[in-house]
C-alpha cells in the first residue's frame, strides 16, 4: 500500500456538506497541492485533527470552494496511514473538480471499501468491526444502529477473543509440558482439559444462538401477508408502506405474484411480502401465484393471516388458518375491513367467541396476537405495530454489539463449536491429549477467521464489496 487513494465520501447529491478523503503516504502532500489555508502554513506543518479554513483549487489553480481541511498522521488515523479530509459545500460538480485535482496531485481513485480495508490490513480494525462499519451504514432501525455501534466498539471481538484466549492457554500449556519435560511445569490434567472444552462449547453455543436475531436486525424479518382473494392483503400492504405499491381492485385475484418491500414497523425492519390470494386457482397464472404464496409462508419468519371481517368465515379462510398454523411460525391473526364489519367478528374463530368455532387447536402457541383493523382508515394499525414490536423486542437481553450478524460469522463460529465438541468427544473416548489439542487448534483457526486473525484474501474481498466508495 505505497500509493495514495482519494474519493468523494458523501452521496452524489446536492447537500450542505461534501467530503473528499485521502489516505496513503502522499495524502497530506496532495492536500497541500489543492488546498491553501487563509492563515498559517500548509497542512504538512499543521497539527493532527485540527480544522483549517482555506481555499480549494482545481487542477489548473482556479478557485472551487472555501472549505475546511484536516489531517491525521500514521498510525493515529482511521486507516493507520497518513490521511486528509476536505470538508466542502456539497455540490457534486465542485466535489468532482476537487477529486480531479487530487488525481492530478498524485492520488488515484479509491476502490469500494478501500479505506476500511486499509484500516483492517494495518491492524486498526478486526473483521468484526470492519463488518460493523458496513452494517452501521446500512442500518434501517434504531436496534440495528445500536447493534452495529456496539460491534464497531469491539463487543463481538471481545466475546470471541475471550474464547480464543482460553483455548490458546490450553494449547500453550499442553505444548509446554510436551516440549519441556524436564521443567517443573504442572502436568496436563484430563479434567482440566474437559472443563476448558465444556466452557468453550457453552460460550460458542451462546454465541451461535445470537445469529438469528442479529441476521433479522440487519436483513429484516421476512413477513408474509396471506389470505384468500380480496381479504384486504394488498390494502394492508400499502397502508404499512404509506403509499400505493400494490394494485388494489374489487376483483378477486388481482395480485398474481408476490410483491416485496421493506418497512420500519414498530421499530422492526420488516420485509413485507404481499401474496396472491390462497384459493383453488382459476388459471395457470393464478396457480403460479398461489404456489409462490405458499413458498412465501415457508420462508417467512412472521406471518400476517388476513381474514375479511365484513364477511362470514369461509372454508378458504379455515384452510388458510390451518396452513398457517401448520407452518409453525410466529403469526398474527388480522381481521381486516373493520370499517365494513357488522356485529359478527372474524376474531371469534381464533379466540373462541360466540361468532365462530375455535379452529386453531394445534400449535396455538405460535399465534402471537389477534387484531382487528381497517387498513383504509388506519384503525387498529397501532395495535398491530405493538404486536410486532413485542415479538421482536429491541433489548435481546445481551450486550449490544455482541451478536453474530451474517452468515460468514455464523459459519466460522459453527466450525469452531464443532471442533471443540469433537475434541471433547475424543477426550471422553480416551484419545490421547495431542489428538484432542489438534481439534482445539482447528477451533482456534475458525475463530481466527471470524475476527480476521487468519483469513483468506477472497473472503476479505467479498466483505469489502459491501462498502461504498469513500468508506
Amino acid at each position: 500500500m505505497t500509493d495514495t487513494i482519494a474519493a468523494i465520501a458523501t452521496p452524489p447529491v446536492p447537500a450542505a456538506i461534501g467530503i473528499l478523503r485521502l489516505s496513503g503516504p502522499g495524502a497530506i502532500a496532495a492536500a497541500d497541492r489543492v488546498f491553501t489555508p487563509f492563515r498559517g502554513g500548509p497542512m504538512c506543518r499543521r497539527a493532527d485533527r485540527t480544522l483549517v479554513y482555506g481555499a480549494l483549487h482545481d487542477r489548473d489553480g482556479r478557485l472551487i470552494d472555501h472549505c475546511l481541511c484536516t489531517v491525521s498522521r500514521a498510525p493515529h488515523s482511521y486507516t493507520g496511514e497518513d490521511t486528509a479530509e476536505l470538508q466542502c459545500h456539497g455540490s457534486p460538480a465542485a466535489l468532482a473538480l476537487g477529486l480531479e485535482a487530487l488525481f492530478a496531485a498524485g492520488a488515484r481513485q479509491a476502490l469500494p471499501g478501500e479505506f476500511t480495508k486499509r484500516a483492517f490490513l494495518n491492524g486498526r480494525l478486526d473483521l468484526t468491526r470492519t463488518e460493523a462499519a458496513a452494517d452501521l451504514i446500512h442500518a434501517e432501525t434504531p436496534a440495528a444502529v445500536y447493534q452495529a455501534a456496539g460491534q464497531l466498539g469491539g463487543a463481538l471481538e471481545r466475546a470471541v477473543d475471550g474464547i480464543y484466549d482460553a483455548l490458546t492457554d490450553l494449547c500453550a500449556h499442553f505444548h509446554a509440558v510436551l516440549d519441556y519435560p524436564d521443567e517443573d511445569i504442572q502436568p496436563f490434567e484430563v479434567q482440566e482439559l474437559a472443563a476448558a472444552l465444556s466452557g468453550a462449547a457453552d460460550k460458542l453455543d451462546a454465541l451461535a444462538a445470537t445469529y438469528r436475531r442479529g441476521r433479522l436486525l440487519n436483513e429484516g424479518v421476512p413477513c408474509a401477508i396471506v389470505g384468500r382473494p380480496n381479504a384486504g392483503k394488498s390494502t394492508l400492504f400499502n397502508a404499512l408502506l404509506g403509499y400505493e405499491r400494490a394494485i388494489v381492485t374489487p376483483i378477486p385475484g388481482t395480485t398474481r405474484d408476490t410483491v416485496e418491500e421493506r418497512v420500519n414497523f414498530g421499530g422492526v425492519l420488516l420485509r413485507l411480502i404481499d401474496t396472491a390470494g390462497l384459493r383453488e386457482a382459476q388459471d395457470e397464472a393464478e396457480r403460479l401465484g398461489v404456489e409462490r404464496s405458499r413458498e412465501a409462508i415457508e420462508r417467512a419468519e412472521l406471518i400476517f393471516a388476513v381474514v375479511d371481517s365484513s364477511a362470514r368465515i369461509t372454508q378458504e379462510d379455515t384452510e388458510l388458518l390451518r396452513t398457517v398454523c401448520a407452518a409453525g411460525k410466529p403469526w398474527i391473526f388480522i381481521a381486516s375491513k373493520k370499517d365494513l364489519a357488522q356485529n359478527h367478528s372474524a376474531v371469534g374463530c381464533v379466540t373462541g367467541g360466540d361468532s365462530g368455532p375455535v379452529l386453531l387447536t394445534e400449535k396455538r402457541s405460535a399465534l402471537a396476537a389477534s387484531v382487528e383493523i381497517s387498513a383504509k382508515t388506519g384503525q387498529g394499525l397501532d395495535r398491530l405495530e405493538q404486536a410486532v414490536a413485542a415479538l421482536f423486542p429491541q433489548d435481546a437481553g445481551g450486550q449490544a454489539g455482541a451478536m453474530l450478524t451474517n452468515a460468514r460469522q455464523a459459519e466460522a463460529a459453527g466450525r469452531a463449536r464443532e471442533a471443540v465438541c469433537r475434541g471433547a468427544a475424543a477426550l471422553e473416548a480416551g484419545m490421547p491429549p495431542d489428538a484432542v489439542v489438534a481439534d482445539v487448534e482447528e477451533a482456534m483457526t475458525a475463530l481466527g477467521e471470524l475476527t480476521g486473525r487468519t483469513v483468506r484474501e477472497d473472503v476479505t474481498a467479498r466483505i469489502f464489496e459491501r462498502f461504498c466508495v469513500g468508506k
